[in-house]
Formats: structure tokens, sequence, C-alpha cells
């Protein structure tokens, strides 16, 4: 499997993790969102999307975005799960990665920052402020979901929401947000981050980071 990636990407980290937790091998090739070679022909043939991550499979087929990489990963290689099967209990953990992966990351992605700055003009100082406020938003809302346990949502091992969740907080670290309001989130995270699936997923430990 060819697995189209970018070190800093938000998304692409959220699959890597996933790919650690399932030990399932795949083949890294960056995409460099900074040279735009996310909108080149070559890459958009595959993913008419313009965005990673993609996963190209043996047989030829690509998906694209992150959460149906996962649930693909999940329905192919169910072990160790990231969804519990209990309905109520899977719902949670659904809902706090949506929360992350489809309320505050769209609005953070680098398009839309890009767009704040070309066609509205907006000044370095108001990007900040737009990626607190909505991180805030989120962080909000996924803080009064959380039990309090080692791991997010399911205690005992990690599931989907810390998939979404660290790669949300390391992007949060980023760009400055302090993030002492939420001490159920930065528990979560140290934990996650003491797993060596998490550790190896970090944007620093990429072969294209820079």
């Amino acid at each position: 499997m060819k697995f189209y990636t970018y070190w800093r990407s938000s998304a692409a980290y959220r699959v890597r993790i996933a790919f650690n937790l399932k030990g399932v091998a795949r083949q890294d090739i960056s995409i460099s969102l900074i040279e735009g070679a996310q909108s080149g022909a070559d890459y958009t043939g595959k993913n008419p999307q313009g965005l990673v991550p993609a996963l190209e499979l043996e047989d030829g087929s690509v998906l694209g975005q992150s959460l149906a990489i996962i649930d693909w990963l999940e329905a192919t290689h169910p072990e160790p799960p990231l969804l519990p099967r209990d309905p109520l209990a899977r719902a949670r953990v659904l809902e706090v990665a949506h929360i992350i992966a489809m309320d505050i990351h769209p609005i953070n992605n680098l398009r839309v920052l890009n767009a704040l700055g070309d066609r509205f003009d907006a000044p370095g100082r108001a990007k900040v402020d737009w990626m607190h406020h909505w991180m805030r938003l989120g962080f909000d809302a996924v803080e009064a979901r959380l039990p309090g346990t080692r791991y997010a949502l399911t205690g005992d091992r990690p599931s989907l929401a810390d998939c979404c969740l660290i790669p949300q907080v390391y992007n949060a670290r980023r760009w400055g947000l302090e993030l002492t309001p939420w001490p159920k989130i930065t528990a979560v995270e140290a934990a996650c981050l003491d797993l060596p699936a998490f550790a190896a997923a970090v944007p620093e430990a990429q072969p294209d980071a820079s």
C-alpha cells in the first residue's frame, strides 16, 4: 500500500497512528503541501480533492479522507479495535472524533488559512486568533465528554478518538494555544505519547520533516 502523506498534516498524522496501532505496513510517499504538490496533476489524478492523506491499495484503488481510510483499516484489520462494540460507547468515540475531524480541523486547514490572507487580507495575528477560537470551542466540548480515564473514552486502550485528538493537540501547541483549561485532554495526550505507536507517528519523526 502507498500512503500519500505530509509530515505536518493533522489528518495524515491521525492515520499514521491508526496504522501503527494495528501494525499495518505501508509505503509513505510525501506530498509537500508547502510546495503545492497536492495540486499537481499526478496527485489529483489519484485524489481529486487534492488533499492529504490518501491511501492507494494494492489493487490500485485510492481512498481519500482520513476517517474513511481509518474505517477501511478497521474493517480489514480489526485487531486491535479502534471502535468499541457497544453501540453507545462506539457513538461516544465517533462523537469526539467528529468534533475534531469535522468541526475543528477543517476550518483550521492550511487552505482556509491561506484564503483568510489571500482573499480577505487577514493579518497574521488574526489567523492565530481564528485558530485559537475554533480550537477552544472544540476542546471545551471534548473536555466535557472525557470521563478522565487514561485514554480518551475507552479507558484501557486507545480508540479512534485518541487518533484524532492527539494530532489536534499537537496543532494547538504549534499555534501557541495555552492548554491548561483542558486537563483531561492533556492527561490523555501524555498517556498516548508514552505509547510507541503514537511516538512513531509524531510529525518530527517523519522522513519528510523539515
